[in-house]
């Protein structure tokens, strides 16, 4: 599997599935505004919000060991 940025992640798996920025921020109960930021990588966006998005994808944030 290839190694994305959640930004990557979040824009990749929104397209496969065939929804826009608004299906996505519906489906996952978080403003229109926060899925643009996070999909433009913005730094601060909140952990949470960013956790109810990718659990819509079966994924979580969680520690990785650096290389």
């Amino acid at each position: 599997m290839e190694e994305l940025t959640i930004p990557q992640f979040v824009k990749k798996m929104r397209k496969k599935f065939g929804l826009t920025q608004v299906d996505l921020s519906e489906k996952t109960g978080v403003g229109l505004r926060f899925i643009r930021d996070l999909e433009q990588g913005k730094q601060t966006v909140r952990l949470d919000k960013v956790n109810d998005v990718l659990r819509f994808f079966a994924a979580e944030v969680g520690p990785v060991k650096l290389k």
